[in-house]
């Protein structure tokens, strides 16, 4: 329930529309309700006419009728436009604003989400949320609207009537959908929960197909997906033969509500203490209000799936975020030094420390590297420069500011980082390049390609920059890949420059041409170079040897390449 209060918070700026979309559903069913009460009478009181030879008005019972009629269509015309404008907004709010959630904690607090599941979050759980107004909350208020006037209605004319009419209508609106409920509510959860890891393990399919037909000539990965898929289309079909199995139930007490009015209406007509036309009016009324309580088992069915939806958004939303936020920040300045002063970092859950009394300083002009093996930390030292997590000891400031006092995404403006791992999207070679700087001239983004040597082969391309590289990068090799996202980092105009394995997917003879050309290019930068490669080395001011997330050894090349006889690690 808690998490349904929240849902109805975020759709406070839509309240008004919404209270407007519930009184026009509600008129609509009150119309319906109105329009098969007059026509019973109308068809009644004009037979009873014509049997006794008395002349009757009908022009004031056609007049309602008609009236009805056209309340009922503007109503429901109205409830419709209203409810789906109220609802598309809501939904189109929530996205910017879940993936607004979603920023601060990425990357350090999202690691355990598979990307797959995030888009479900994203896409179908917010898409399911849609159901908390349109299937479960406009329906309940508008039939507890309708069914109070209904039954304040039938009760003017007979108090049993009324009881009766209101014990069936409870039935409908409450012991069905309580039903349905308890009977969908496994179901509807598996659905919410399991459809997220379906497409994440469909995204790994289709991603891997390469590779799944080398190692798993079997189809035992297409099996287990086949399987999951085949756990969801069921329960798919027990809700849907779950709702049908409802609605008929709410058609069958609408009958019975009929049958109920008529038995004890007959004798009250006998008896002359209801008129001969009022009898039909009320039992086609019973009949006709249970068009407000029918979408209820529905609504009760689709709760569990909506809720865990909510939830699932909620999880993610909640966790804290690993680099607390200040209120007011400082101007970030253009340039100065990253310094680490005995900084430590511990992962929640481990045993010991992925970095612990880290000295370095990264000053403009400077040039350092970073070697060992993997796991050493290195990848914890670029998350700490890039403000993705903080320090659990010491201090790393910038421009001799404690990072702290700047804004996260202002500080990054600061450092061009090639990660190991870089994504280049599906769009041509110059839309990837300029990602880094969107008003790069075409003159910077040559000169860029040329000092990361994948130039020449923009040049053999013919349809040059404008190249479709494919998603993830699908229509290069390896190494142009690398040394596209090597180009696009030197095009970004920042004063620090992290470069983490810069050369991977190189032969030895492009790789030392392609360092030498990088260093050139950068000597007014500071540079953080993280290899396990010679290229470079011998070039840098200082090597830091890192083992278990301690500094074993620092000097010069001249002092820390012969000690090592390799680059270490």
């Amino acid at each position: 329930m808690r998490d349904f209060v929240r849902l109805l918070a975020l759709m406070r700026p839509q309240a008004g529309w919404m209270a407007l979309a519930v009184l026009l559903s509600a008129v609509t069913s009150l119309s319906h309700a109105g329009l098969m009460a007059a026509s019973g009478w109308f068809i009644t009181a004009a037979a009873l006419a014509g049997a006794a030879g008395a002349v009757m008005n009908p022009f004031t019972a056609s007049a309602a009728i008609r009236a009805f009629a056209l309340l009922r269509t503007a109503a429901r015309y109205g409830e419709r436009i209203i409810g789906h404008e109220a609802t598309l907004k809501f939904v189109a709010h929530l996205r910017p604003w879940f993936f607004a959630h979603l920023v601060p904690l990425a990357p350090a607090a999202l690691e355990d989400q598979h990307s797959g599941d995030l888009l479900a979050r994203l896409k179908t759980d917010i898409d399911r949320l849609e159901f908390a107004f349109l299937r479960i909350l406009s329906p309940l208020l508008a039939a507890l609207l309708a069914v109070v006037v209904v039954v304040a209605f039938a009760a003017a004319y007979d108090a049993a009537i009324a009881l009766a009419l209101a014990g069936l209508l409870l039935v409908a609106g409450v012991g069905l959908p309580v039903l349905a409920h308890r009977l969908g509510a496994g179901p509807a959860r598996r659905l919410a929960r399991d459809t997220g890891a379906f497409e994440a393990a469909l995204v790994d399919h289709l991603e891997g197909r390469a590779e799944l037909d080398i190692y798993d000539p079997e189809n035992r990965h297409r099996a287990r997906l086949d399987a999951a898929s085949d756990a969801l289309l069921t329960d798919e079909r027990w809700l849907a033969g779950l709702a049908a199995a409802t609605s008929a139930g709410v058609g069958m007490t609408g009958q019975l509500a009929l049958l109920a009015v008529l038995l004890l209406g007959a004798p009250l007509v006998l008896a002359g203490q209801l008129a001969g036309a009022e009898l039909p009016m009320l039992a086609l009324m019973a009949l006709a209000a249970f068009d407000a309580v029918a979408p209820l088992p529905l609504a009760l069915q689709t709760l569990p799936a909506t809720l865990a939806s909510a939830r699932r958004l909620f999880t993610l939303m909640d966790r804290p975020p690993p680099v607390p936020e200040r209120g007011v920040f400082r101007p970030v300045p253009a340039a100065g030094a990253l310094v680490f002063s005995q900084v430590g970092l511990t992962y929640a859950g481990a045993g010991r420390p992925a970095l612990d009394g880290i000295d370095l300083a990264l000053v403009p002009g400077r040039h350092v590297a970073v070697v060992g093996p993997s796991g050493s930390g290195k990848s914890s030292l670029v998350a700490l420069a890039l403000r993705f997590r903080a320090p659990d000891a010491g201090t790393i400031t910038f421009a001799g500011a404690d990072v702290a006092a700047f804004e996260p995404d202002g500080l990054r403006r600061r450092i061009a980082v090639l990660a190991q791992a870089e994504h280049l999207f599906a769009e041509t070679l110059l839309d990837n390049l300029r990602i880094a700087d969107p008003q790069a001239s075409l003159a910077r983004c040559e000169q860029a390609c040329a000092t990361a040597a994948i130039l020449p082969f923009v040049a053999s391309e013919p349809d040059g920059f404008s190249t479709f590289v494919g998603a993830h990068g699908a229509g290069l090799s390896g190494g142009e890949a690398r040394r596209l996202a090597l180009a696009r980092t030197l095009l970004k105009d920042a004063p620090i420059l992290i470069l983490d394995e810069p050369t991977e997917g190189l032969d030895p003879e492009t790789e030392r041409r392609v360092m030498d050309a990088v260093l050139d290019a950068a000597r007014e930068r500071a540079v953080l170079l993280i290899t396990h490669r010679p290229a470079g080395l011998d070039r840098m001011d200082e090597i830091l040897v890192l083992e278990a997330g301690r500094i074993v050894a620092r000097g010069t090349p001249a002092e820390i390449l012969p000690r090592f006889g390799r680059p270490p690690g």
